[in-house]
């Protein structure tokens, strides 16, 4: 895997091996840190890039972290919203019932423990006399969250310090 870089050294992508070469033989991108690994032709040896930069400045919009369950639970860092009990066995609840018009999005969505979720029901917060902790929101999405598993793999050390996280 190869680390992309937007040409003001902003990380952008992870990419494989091949599409890597693509960008730097067509002039779209320079290798800032190679691998350890040598990708060998029948007449060439290429040291394999670990870090490119590409030459034009891209324009992305902002990613957004998926809403599944567990990213709703890691948001609310396992811990139930009406109650404020910690558990690893918590239920996510509509703050707004869906069959009353809530959504199911990052603002409707809260994690609650079995008890409050049940005595909540099928209730707005209001009627079930609650309160939340906190308001839900869409959490934003940033370099550690989208990176950090591919830095498990020793090979991608030299990312950290294009990742802003700092070595060890």
């Amino acid at each position: 895997m190869v680390l992309v870089l937007n040409q003001n050294y902003e990380p952008l992508n992870v990419c494989n091996l091949p599409r890597a070469f693509r960008l730097v033989f067509g002039d779209k991108a320079e290798v800032i840190e190679y691998d350890h690994q040598v990708v060998r032709t029948p007449r060439t040896e290429y040291r394999a890039p670990s870090v490119i930069r590409l030459q034009h400045l891209i324009h992305r919009p902002r990613p957004r972290v998926k809403l599944t369950r567990r990213e709703v639970f890691v948001r609310d860092h396992y811990t139930c919203q009406y109650c404020g009990r910690q558990s690893h066995d918590l239920t996510l609840d509509h703050v707004t019932p869906r069959h009353r018009g809530g959504g199911h999005s990052w603002e409707n969505l809260v994690t609650a423990c079995k008890a409050c979720n049940h005595r909540k029901g099928g209730k707005t917060v209001e009627e079930a006399r609650f309160r939340l902790t906190r308001p839900p929101f869409e959490p934003r999405s940033d370099v550690y969250s989208l990176f950090t598993p591919y830095l498990t793999d020793a090979r991608n050390e030299p990312w950290r310090d294009y990742l802003f996280l700092g070595r060890g």
